[in-house]
């Protein structure tokens, strides 16, 4: 399928990638008018393909595509780029979320969906890699013990490289681009499951459990995940 923009080149451009071609129309006359330039592919070779071309601010990947499969598309582009993922797809078990989001997506948006919410997420997406490129590379806190390189997104504590999972690691890395601030639960689900996910509460504190077991050196008694009862969650830089 020809590549088409719209004629603002300056605007962040946004990739999808679905063999659905009304939908792929539908998307466009959608997003174009929140000012983003949208491109498009009918198969995950051609968006491969496209994507080094490209280099787009944002990527919309179906997951049931004849040939290569969104799956095996989202592993590749985690490769070479850590640019956002929003999985737009028919499947939407609980399992299919959360392999998703292991995969490497960003964000999970199941058919048929609401217009409304996709301009949404893209947008919140968006803001949080504009938000991302402010930050330095590399974020130091507690004298070193705790250092985040964001470029290799890799994790240090106490000197020790540390392996967490995506939701792991940009769990962690929303509290410490926002250190000091205290973070309600809810707005630790919205962030990074979005609404999509069945995760809710309990499973924002199992996942802060798992974080503290991991880069704590004493998980009942954190120095950087603080717990503000009532309220949420603080990372404390110290």
């Amino acid at each position: 399928m020809p590549i088409t923009k719209n004629q603002t080149n300056t605007t962040e451009k946004i990739l999808v990638i679905d063999d659905d071609v009304i939908l792929l129309k539908l998307i466009r006359r959608s997003l174009e008018p929140l000012g983003f330039s949208i491109f498009t592919a009918t198969s995950g070779e051609e968006g491969l393909k496209l994507f080094p071309q490209l280099a787009p601010d944002l990527v919309i990947l179906d997951i049931m595509m004849p040939g290569m499969d969104g799956w095996e598309v989202c592993r590749r582009l985690r490769q070479t780029s850590a640019v956002p993922v929003i999985f737009l797809t028919a499947l939407d078990s609980v399992n299919d979320v959360v392999q998703g989001l292991i995969g490497g997506a960003d964000d999970y948006l199941a058919k048929p969906f609401k217009i409304d919410e996709l301009g949404a997420r893209v947008t919140a997406q968006l803001r949080r890699a504009r938000m991302s490129h402010e930050q330095p590379d590399i974020l130091r806190f507690g004298n070193g013990d705790l250092i985040i390189n964001r470029a290799e997104q890799t994790i240090f504590a106490r000197g020790k490289e540390i392996s967490l999972s995506p939701i792991e690691y940009n769990l962690l890395l929303f509290m410490a681009e926002r250190a000091g601030r205290i973070i309600s639960t809810q707005i630790l689900f919205d962030s990074i499951w979005g609404s999509m996910a069945d995760t809710g509460s309990e499973g924002v504190k199992w996942y802060i459990w798992r974080l503290r077991q991991k880069i704590e050196a004493d998980p009942s008694a954190p120095q950087f995940i603080l717990t503000e009862r009532g309220k949420g969650y603080r990372f404390s830089p110290q």
